[in-house]
């Protein structure tokens, strides 16, 4: 489990752009024109434009247009995160998950993961999912929840979530199915995330 969730592809997952310069950079990212990204975007992050920044830290994270460097990338996301941006609330989960240029903290990490995954974002859904089905990083192993996040991730397009949900449906109870499932059709982006009184939850 913490080989699949460190593996998790960062996205982009961007705003729409508000200023002209962003949509240039990301642009010119996308085709691989890194310099040219470079001078779009870092100007706008040094104004604190989130989306900027969050783009920033992914270039210092793959070493691309930079040279590759873990704490600017951290440095880069924490800032965006701090404005709310989902994706970059997902990435500086994902470090302090791994360690990853900071002291790891797995209690950080959901936290993180939650502030996102609350706005939404796919890939938090799909590692805190991970996190109540394996007990992880203090979470209580819960099939329901873990079966409703990958149902919201798997509704917005992630890859492995839909997987993920069928593997545990087998272990599942119809009646924790359904549960799981008014949840997740219950559920809308900006609400509180569900929890539940914790009741033996578990799968065999």
């Amino acid at each position: 489990m913490k080989k699949q969730i460190a593996t998790m592809m960062l996205l982009l997952g961007l705003h729409a752009p508000s200023l002209a310069g962003l949509a240039e950079g990301v642009l010119a990212y996308k085709e691989q024109d890194y310099a040219a990204a470079l001078k779009e975007i870092a100007p706008l992050a040094n104004t604190g434009n989130a989306d900027a920044e969050h783009l920033l830290g992914l270039m210092y994270y793959m070493g691309h247009g930079v040279p590759r460097d873990y704490k600017q990338a951290f440095r880069w996301h924490h800032k965006a995160a701090l404005q709310g941006l989902p994706a970059a609330e997902y990435v500086v989960g994902a470090m302090y998950y791994t360690g990853n240029a900071v002291p790891q903290d797995q209690a950080l990490a959901v936290s993180w993961f939650r502030k996102a995954a609350g706005q939404g974002h796919p890939d938090a859904q799909y590692a805190l999912g991970l996190m109540y089905r394996y007990h992880v990083a203090g979470l209580p192993e819960d099939a329901v929840l873990a079966y409703m996040l990958w149902d919201l991730a798997a509704a917005r397009g992630h890859r492995n979530a839909g997987e993920q949900r069928a593997d545990i449906a087998r272990r599942m109870t119809e009646e924790q199915i359904e549960e799981a499932q008014c949840m997740s059709r219950n559920w809308q982006p900006g609400m509180p995330l569900p929890s539940r009184p914790h009741k033996s939850s578990s799968t065999s």
